[in-house]
């Protein structure tokens, strides 16, 4: 029973981090967005592609019969500043 609760609370842990670590890694796509606004463009390739697969995994989160939260909320901020990079760099 103790190493189902401890495990529970592994899985848990992980599952925080990895929301909070998301956010995180899109919201370091803000300097970019700065830098593409003052003429020093970035690849466009790389933050289209964030995009695209934080619309993929919100929807797929969304559409499941028990939805999945965590990953929505993780992965939204990924579309919104994915595709602002992207048009950014263009």
């Amino acid at each position: 029973m103790n190493r189902t609760l401890s495990q529970a609370g592994l899985v848990t842990f992980l599952g925080r981090a990895a929301s909070v670590l998301s956010i995180c890694m899109y919201v370091a796509y803000v300097p970019q967005i700065i830098d593409n606004l003052n003429g020093q463009q970035g690849n466009p390739l790389q933050p289209l592609v964030t995009g695209v697969n934080c619309i993929l995994w919100v929807s797929y989160s969304f559409l499941k019969k028990d939805r999945d939260w965590p990953i929505i909320i993780a992965n939204t901020p990924g579309i919104f500043l994915g595709i602002a990079t992207f048009l950014t760099a263009l």
